[in-house]
């Protein structure tokens, strides 16, 4: 099963000839490959899944989806 989890864009770079950027998860900063989403600004939203953003999506799908990790995270901590 594959799991990727949204975080915003707040910057972008370039190393080694690839489109890189930094993503805020959560308060969490990750290094991401933006080669799958060469269109994305900074700002928006993207889901994250081993190292690579693989879709730019709205702020409020980022919102829903962060929501349904955090009722996750606590069911296995509560459970």
């Amino acid at each position: 099963m594959c799991l990727a989890i949204p975080g915003k864009l707040i910057e972008i770079r370039e190393e080694n000839g690839l489109k890189m950027g930094t993503v805020d998860i959560s308060g969490a900063l990750t290094k991401a490959c933006l080669e799958y989403v060469p269109e994305i600004a900074i700002g928006q939203y993207t889901i994250v899944h081993a190292g690579f953003a693989l879709k730019i999506i709205d702020e409020e799908e980022a919102a829903e989806s962060l929501k349904l990790w955090d009722e996750l995270m606590r069911a296995q901590r509560d459970g």
